[in-house]
């Protein structure tokens, strides 16, 4: 499938939203979680829309592997909206502990008011939100301690809505990950299969490589000299430094010509693993939209 014609939206996802809609009504909060890599093009642009009149708290995930200086802007521009912000690394745990208190901080004026009606330990809900593969059941397992949500490192795996104690007095609703019809801005499509919210069977795997190489050696040559050993010289295109680097790891088919789908494979894999170093993709908008 040509990337700049990617379209994504099984079945599920349309049931998915009108799950969200019935269940909205009994959330006191929302919580979305974000790819901190790609904090624009892995948000729903519908959740704004489906959610309205929520309390919002948006979970900056993958930190571990984005450009730290960019996280506190992005941080900083989410809370210029009106959310509150955390930022964590899922896999690791890292920084998961501040979600509790963020989520009673958020809420304070309601638990306020419980507490004034002497409903102290009334139960807060919150209905988790996100794109497939962005981390969300990774999130829920830390904050729960447990393994309640299905988590795998593709996308589509949570199917149905689930109900996850945090604490007594704190419970996520899981939700299947959510994209959306079309792609008004292909860069966004591009974006999120490198991270791996498109599944790659529906992409050209070496069109990806392609575009992600060229991205890289135009904004960070060095690292893929330290990875690759591979220098970005003038006139080198994606192309041109995906065959350099196949060519440096020995990739070679018969003829010696070289094997760019399985470095493609490598450099996508690589780069989704943090092993390239830390990138974030988009920059903060001037003005909050």
């Amino acid at each position: 499938m040509q990337l700049e014609r990617l379209s994504w939206f099984p079945g599920h996802m349309t049931k998915t939203r009108r799950m969200v809609t019935a269940e909205l009504g009994n959330m006191d909060a929302v919580c979305e979680i974000i790819d901190a890599r790609i904090p624009l093009s892995s948000r729903n642009p519908d959740i704004d829309e489906l959610t309205a009149g929520k309390r919002r708290i948006v979970v900056l995930n993958r930190v571990d592997q984005a450009d730290p200086d960019m996280t506190k802007k992005w941080a900083a521009y989410f809370r210029s909206l009106g959310y509150a912000v955390i930022e964590v690394d899922a896999k690791s745990g890292a920084g998961v502990k501040q979600f509790a208190p963020a989520v009673r901080a958020l809420l304070k004026d309601k638990l306020d008011a419980y507490e004034a009606k002497g409903q102290v330990g009334r139960v807060l809900r919150v209905m988790v939100l996100g794109i497939p593969n962005v981390g969300k059941s990774t999130f829920i397992n830390k904050v729960s301690g447990r393994k309640t949500a299905k988590a795998e490192d593709r996308p589509g795996v949570t199917r149905g809505k689930q109900w996850v104690p945090v604490d007594r007095t704190l419970e996520l609703l899981d939700t299947p990950g959510i994209l959306w019809p079309k792609f008004e801005d292909p860069e966004v499509g591009i974006r999120l299969a490198f991270t791996g919210a498109i599944k790659d069977d529906v992409v050209d795997i070496e069109e990806l490589a392609m575009r992600l190489m060229d991205y890289l050696g135009r904004n960070y040559p060095r690292a893929i000299f330290e990875r690759y050993k591979v220098t970005a010289e003038d006139g080198d295109d994606g192309w041109a430094l995906l065959q350099k680097a196949a060519r440096r790891r020995g990739f070679l088919i018969s003829g010696g010509e070289v094997d760019t789908e399985r470095m493609s494979r490598i450099l996508l894999d690589e780069f989704r693993g943090g092993k390239l170093g830390r990138f974030t993709l988009e920059t903060v908008p001037e003005e909050p939209s």
